[in-house]
């Protein structure tokens, strides 16, 4: 059971949202019953010493991006120096980082997009696996959750999955298990609750949009400069920004000096029309902001 595995009560995992689940986040999904994970994003020492401190010594763990920690191992150190209970990794080779994890005491929970990406994740030995679909928020790969989940419990039959993708209330929790996953990791749900970091502003845009308002799209990580990820595009918020650059990344990089300026002086001032709102497809279940523990009431029984 995930439960045992994880050390949790309830079977629900905080995705791990890069200046989004920050240590308030994690320690309240952690305190209901869950585990919350801190969205440790592109790699920030002081950001996750502050969120570490701010989860006020709760059971909590942390998420990487894979391929900031290959290029700033340090951070990996810094991070079990606050002895997380355990640590995923996302969107690059684990099996460096493995061993490290494993002597800490910190379970090793990889994420995963294709099957090519979980045979690879098998060999790191993590204790847990993330099948993440195409319906989620955020950075993903190019298979929807519903194919891809019994996909990935058939290559791995003895090991515990949790389901990541559209999951917003219980009938998503629900119809993972039946799809062989052993629990759930939600990010958009928690990306709108009292306890996540989101502006103010984008929580209300998400509780206000609809999935059809949603595009996959690189155009966000060409103009942060985070592009160049192999199969990688990342679910958010349809906004001017995406109707004037999405599918013309090339014209975008051409005018990359001016469009980068604007674009992070419009974040500066939570300008949604045109700064990015990462949201999965279950936005259309998402009416409300709502305590953490109140979420997790919600999706597990």
């Amino acid at each position: 059971m995930i439960t045992g595995v994880l050390g949790i009560q309830k079977p629900v995992v905080l995705a791990p949202m890069g200046f989004v689940s920050g240590g308030a986040l994690a320690a309240a999904v952690s305190r209901a019953g869950g585990l919350g994970l801190i969205g440790a994003g592109y790699g920030d020492a002081d950001w996750i010493r502050r969120e570490f401190q701010r989860a006020e010594n709760e059971r909590v763990g942390i998420g990487f991006i894979t391929w900031s920690l290959a290029r700033q191992p340090a951070l990996l150190d810094l991070a079990l120096a606050y002895k997380p209970c355990a640590v995923m990794l996302s969107f690059g080779d684990p099996r460096p980082f493995a061993e490290k994890i494993r002597r800490s005491g910190a379970k090793l929970i990889c994420q995963v997009q294709s099957l090519a990406i979980a045979r690879q994740a098998l060999e790191a030995q993590p204790d847990v696996l993330v099948a993440q679909g195409t319906e989620a928020g955020g950075h993903g790969g190019e298979r929807s959750l519903f194919a891809l989940l019994p996909a990935v419990r058939d290559l791995a039959p003895d090991k515990p999955i949790l389901a990541a993708g559209g999951i917003a209330d219980r009938r998503g929790y629900e119809a993972a298990l039946v799809l062989g996953a052993a629990g759930v990791l939600v990010g958009t749900r928690f990306s709108a609750c009292d306890e996540a970091l989101t502006a103010p502003r984008a929580k209300e845009r998400i509780v206000q949009a609809n999935g059809d308002a949603t595009v996959r799209t690189t155009v966000f990580d060409v103009v942060r400069g985070f592009d160049g990820w192999s199969g990688i595009t990342g679910r958010a918020l349809r906004n001017k920004f995406t109707e004037t650059w999405h599918g013309r990344e090339a014209a975008l990089r051409e005018r990359m000096d001016a469009e980068r300026k604007s674009y992070y002086a419009a974040a500066e001032r939570q300008d949604f029309d045109t700064a990015l709102i990462f949201a999965g497809e279950g936005v259309d279940l998402i009416d409300e902001i709502l305590p953490a523990v109140e979420i997790v009431r919600r999706l597990v029984p």
